[in-house]
């Protein structure tokens, strides 16, 4: 039967992007790296900042790919090849190495051995390793690894293999991959199959040649070809926000600091040095100057762009920090708008509310920014296996090509920002920095650390929690308000107090017509906004889970949430930009040890429920 397997452009970057492993309609593919990208058809996608940022000369989004392979070298659509080549036959229980040759466009693989030929399923697991490698389980290696060398030398056919069941037994140990060679009847169950076995890796990915293998002495170890651990995609988005005239350096004071450095002559002629990393760190250490500005700095002095990503001593990019230029772009007195780009500045319309509910939400919030059209443009830099620290392969494994595939993503959102004055006085609260200490430690000992701080700053922050926790709390709340789904909205936390970010943006995610129709927008107008906001807040005060939630102190991966779990807090992993970490209910609507920021709303909407009861 002819079949057509589709991938939507969207999917190109996530999931589905350069090495992820997928199953559609029953078959498996890997898509491979962007050098394998046809030369036609590539649409550019342009975001200069993110390119500036990111070091590369700009981005590119592919067709979605027509069919499981490229007939021709030039066919349009994202590569993606089989994976893995080793399948097998439901009804004579054969395995089958299926190679590129084999491939009738259009048509699954069938059964060479069965009349009707029956469709060929693919093997369940993989095998990875920390350095990136993906790469078929060595089926050979596994039937006969009971047998001592000697024995497995006199089997040299390594092709007839079957993949039995067995009625006697269940689970993994049901199932066998036997040797059907004459003279051999080697075979074993997959009872241990998972974990590291010995194996060697194969020193590259599924789409690389044989050539462009490596020796990599990474221990192997096999796991389910949809296990988690399989696929970190790497990816990078900014927002579409229109240049402004300021100048790139903002501070003058911290840039004669820079200037004046031992080591600033000394960074500026050896930019491109292996040691260029140190010189930053030192003077970043020295002057207090974060990324940007020494990128703004160098730029000046050298006369070409810089990026801070390239001031790595591991290989691997640091992510950039794309916030401020958002932020002050959300917070100017005169919103600036292009075509992709429509801001426009609205209140709760509390003015002259003296019941108590909504006097209190007026205080604790200040600046409402309605973003009527939006573009956020998403790139996949690279990807790591086993663990998201583990040894980043790039998006171009040839490492040839100076750009990275991306994809463009149009929609509208709601911007808030909280009352500075009151989130000062609640951050100097002794008790919200003896609870925001402990989430600091477990996240000093955790091997995300490098990676969150990017978004968190320097050092973990109460406002970073406070904010979060409210974006995550404020999405779940607008998915009963306006019907769109939990995972058809993201957030975008601007809580960096060095450059003074005390706000949260809720914006549309979806890459397709869902999410561009303005009903977002509409909850952000006066009243629905603050009806919004004070429903939101009367359901985080509890949880299905408490007392258990409540009083947690350390739940989630790595233990870096607190009052947070998925009956109150936790969204789906593509809305979130932590990852799902750095939540604490308790820091907005209070707890027995620290007191909520929107403590006052609660208190105040439950005394007018009660009187309200009194007076029936």
């Amino acid at each position: 039967m002819s079949r057509t397997l589709r991938v939507r452009q969207s999917q190109t970057v996530v999931p589905f992007g350069v090495g992820a492993v997928f199953d559609i309609q029953g078959e498996s593919f890997v898509a491979t790296g962007i050098g394998d990208w046809p030369s036609r058809g590539r649409q550019r996608v342009d975001s200069p900042r993110l390119a500036s940022r990111l070091g590369v000369t700009g981005f590119y989004a592919a067709p979605a790919t027509a069919n499981d392979r490229f007939d021709t070298p030039d066919a349009p659509g994202a590569p993606y090849i089989r994976f893995p080549s080793w399948l097998f036959c439901g009804s004579c229980r054969r395995m089958t190495r299926w190679r590129i040759a084999d491939e009738k466009p259009g048509h699954p693989p069938r059964c060479p051995s069965c009349s009707p030929g029956r469709a060929l399923a693919p093997m369940r697991f993989v095998q990875i390793c920390q350095a990136g490698h993906l790469s078929d389980v060595d089926w050979w290696f596994w039937a006969h690894s009971r047998q001592d060398a000697g024995e497995r030398r006199q089997c040299g056919d390594r092709d007839k293999l079957r993949f039995l069941v067995s009625e006697r037994a269940s689970g993994l140990e049901a199932l066998s991959v036997a040797c059907t060679a004459k003279g051999c009847g080697a075979a074993r169950d997959l009872l241990d199959i998972l974990g590291t076995h010995g194996m060697h890796c194969s020193g590259r990915n599924p789409w690389q040649r044989a050539s462009e293998a490596v020796e990599c002495e990474k221990p192997v170890q096999v796991v389910q070809r949809t296990a988690g651990n399989l696929y970190y995609p790497i990816v990078y988005s900014a927002l579409d926000i229109p240049e402004t005239d300021a100048p790139a350096v903002t501070d003058e004071a911290l840039a004669a600091r820079v200037r004046g450095h031992d080591l600033w002559v000394s960074l500026c002629r050896g930019a491109d040095s292996p040691r260029a990393g140190v010189f930053r760190s030192m003077i970043q250490e020295d002057t207090g100057a974060d990324d940007h500005l020494l990128d703004a700095l160098l730029a000046e002095e050298t006369g070409r762009p810089v990026s801070s990503a390239a001031y790595t001593g591991t290989g691997t990019p640091d992510r950039p920090d794309l916030s401020r230029e958002e932020w002050a772009a959300f917070t100017a007195p005169t919103p600036p708008a292009t075509r992709d780009f429509a801001l426009r500045e609205t209140t709760l319309g509390l003015a002259g509310e003296t019941a108590a509910p909504w006097a209190a939400l007026s205080r604790r919030f200040d600046r409402i920014v309605l973003a009527d059209r939006l573009r956020e443009v998403r790139a996949l830099s690279g990807f790591t296996r086993v663990s998201p620290d583990a040894t980043v392969v790039p998006a171009d494994t040839a490492r040839r090509l100076r750009w990275l595939p991306a994809v463009e993503v149009f929609g509208e959102g709601i911007f808030l920002t909280l009352d500075k004055s009151e989130l000062a006085a609640w951050e100097a609260d002794t008790r919200v920095r003896r609870r925001i200490s402990g989430m600091r430690a477990d996240l000093d000992r955790s091997f995300q650390k490098d990676r969150l701080e990017t978004l968190t700053g320097p050092e973990l922050s109460p406002r970073f929690v406070l904010l979060h926790t409210l974006a995550h709390l404020l999405i779940r709340q607008l998915s009963f308000e306006s019907g769109y789904t939990t995972a058809s909205l993201r957030e975008r936390v601007y809580a960096r107090p060095e450059q003074d970010q005390y706000g949260i943006l809720v914006y549309t995610a979806a890459g397709d017509a869902e999410g561009t129709l303005g009903g977002l927008v509409r909850q952000g107008e006066p009243p629905r906004l603050a009806e919004t906001l004070l429903r939101m807040t009367e359901a985080a005060a509890w949880c299905s889970a408490d007392p258990l939630c409540a009083e947690h102190t350390g739940q989630g991966f790595g233990n870096l949430n607190r009052a947070a779990c998925h009956a109150c807090a936790l969204l789906p992993e593509t809305s979130c930009e932590t990852g799902n970490t750095l939540l604490d209910r308790a820091l907005v609507v209070g707890g027995e040890r620290v007191p909520g920021y929107l403590e006052s709303i609660v208190t105040a909407a439950r005394a007018a429920a009660a009187d309200a009861v009194e007076e029936m």
